[in-house]
């Protein structure tokens, strides 16, 4: 599914482009602020979630947007923001494919006084941007971690399931599960790998880990997508009641299996949230208003018992 914005706004970054080369900018527009937004991977439900909200915002703040995908790749969101600047946007959100890898666009844009904030996943030069807006990743290994050890009543095996190795997200979440389960040596992790924030990959790599002669008593997977393509290869084999599964993200189709009794959980990570507190905070550095650096929201357990409320705001 690809959410890329219209037509017309790649005519935009090419006009954009072309000002770049010409070693000028274009004027910026007067009567409404441009804002370019950046996003790692439209490909991934809870990122389309976080564009859905942006766009929202943007209408109620008459903001025009130049929305581009950098389909996972960092090195097209250095790009990206290269010919947003350009263009001349009034500001850029970047939302990051990798904590290193975008980095370079941060300094871009620090370089070009464009204001820029990084958006739900961090980058290792996030001090010069001037706001982040997301959740504490930390947070989110932590609950999951914790509540499978409740589940297990403090003994068994756990695989867990990696998003793409160097991500922020990947990164804190890990920090966060291990924080937790090593107060708790009758739980172990037997097995674990990455399958990129990916649903196919997760099934795939399950149906490997469950041909495999480890035992795994729970799954506990960084993302949504992994913890339902999980699901699935477990449910093939028969073993949905034995083996709990938890993602994090609370996604539609995560929801609706958390409900079926499929997954086990998930964790609410507030997607609407992220994306039109990223623009007003945008909108209030373009106006010079004082923004805090760091803006959290936090995360939340969604198990069977509450997870009717969360379907019902979908």
């Amino acid at each position: 599914m690809n959410r890329i914005a219209p037509v017309k706004k790649y005519l935009l970054l090419l006009l954009g482009a072309a000002y770049l080369l010409a070693g000028c900018r274009p004027p910026k527009k007067k009567d409404h602020l441009v804002i370019g937004v950046s996003y790692q991977n439209l490909q991934n439900e809870f990122i389309i979630n976080i564009q859905d909200a942006i766009r929202l915002q943007a209408k109620k703040m008459n903001v025009e947007l130049i929305e581009l995908d950098a389909q996972g790749k960092a090195e097209n969101q250095i790009s990206e923001v290269e010919n947003f600047i350009a263009f001349g946007v009034d500001a850029i959100i970047l939302n990051p494919c990798d904590k290193e890898g975008s980095a370079p666009a941060v300094d871009i844009a620090v370089r070009e006084k464009t204001p820029i904030v990084v958006l739900n996943a961090m980058v290792t030069n996030l001090q010069k941007a001037q706001a982040f807006v997301g959740s504490e990743d930390a947070e989110a290994g932590r609950i999951a971690a914790n509540y499978m050890v409740s589940l297990l009543k403090g003994k068994g095996s756990i695989a867990v399931i990696h998003g793409l190795n160097g991500h922020s997200a990947e990164v804190q979440r890990s920090a966060g599960i291990n924080e937790v389960l090593i107060k708790y040596p009758e739980v172990k992790i037997v097995v674990e790998q990455t399958a990129n924030w990916d649903r196919a990959q997760a099934l795939a790599l399950m149906e490997n880990w469950l041909s495999s002669s480890k035992q795994i008593d729970a799954v506990i997977a960084q993302n949504d997508e992994m913890a339902l393509g999980a699901c699935k290869a477990i449910e093939a084999a028969g073993k949905q009641q034995k083996m709990p599964v938890i993602g994090i993200d609370a996604i539609r189709d995560a929801l609706k299996a958390v409900d079926q009794g499929k997954m086990a959980a998930t964790i609410f990570q507030d997607a609407r949230g992220q994306g039109s507190l990223a623009l007003e905070i945008a909108q209030k550095i373009i106006a010079g208003e004082p923004v805090a650096h760091i803006n959290y929201i936090p995360f939340k357990l969604v198990t069977r018992e509450n997870v009717k409320q969360y379907i019902e705001n979908e």
